[in-house]
């Protein structure tokens, strides 16, 4: 196990409350985005969470009449997972860059585990086997080159890209009227890309 494992299996337990600071706020906005960017999201569709945690994000999937399949590499991840959310999801022990779920699935999220990829090109291939509407993750244009990673997505097939940059930030809370500016301005144009330069991140969505 390395240190960042190790780091994931001693903090499982409550990881979402502990790693977000205000997870209603954050995680809502983010299973918005997963639905409604590119490709809809229609109740009943099956999302596939590739490094999934704790599962945090799983309730605010459920709750919007989704299935949720959560995969995580840390044992003790998987464990806190199942207990959040019982028999209304699976959650399975895999790696992002072998799993494969029974069956298709609509959508596979990968989120802050990018970096886990062997080869980004052959993750985005291997998940478009599988993934029936579209793949959505996390981008930092300051650690990755934005063309460079939407080459390997056509590769892949998944040359149908939505981006929208995601302005809340994850530990520190904001006041409401404050996430609802921050929500407005991913909408702005480029202020927002002006922003991106020097923080936040893109959500991507990939589709055929």
């Amino acid at each position: 196990m390395n240190s960042k494992e190790d780091q994931y299996a001693r903090q499982a337990e409550e990881w979402t409350d502990r790693a977000y600071a205000d997870a209603a706020a954050y995680l809502s906005h983010r299973a918005a985005l997963v639905v409604t960017l590119g490709p809809l999201l229609e109740a009943g569709d099956e999302v596939l969470d590739l490094a999934c945690g704790d599962g945090g994000l799983g309730q605010l999937l459920l709750d919007r009449g989704l299935r949720y399949r959560g995969v995580d590499s840390t044992p003790e991840m998987v464990a806190e997972g199942s207990r959040r959310l019982g028999a209304r999801a699976a959650i399975e022990l895999g790696n992002l860059n072998d799993y494969v779920p029974p069956a298709p699935v609509a959508a596979t999220t990968v989120f802050r585990a990018l970096y886990y990829a062997r080869d980004r090109q052959s993750f985005f291939r291997h998940v478009a086997r599988f993934t029936e509407k579209k793949l959505v993750f996390d981008l930092n244009p300051r650690q990755y080159r934005l063309d460079e990673v939407l080459a390997d997505l056509r590769v892949a097939g998944l040359g149908r890209v939505a981006l929208r940059p995601f302005f809340l930030p994850q530990t520190v809370a904001l006041p409401g009227p404050v996430v609802a500016v921050a929500r407005a301005l991913e909408r702005s144009g480029p202020p927002a890309r002006l922003a991106l330069r020097f923080r936040f991140t893109y959500l991507v969505a990939a589709s055929r």
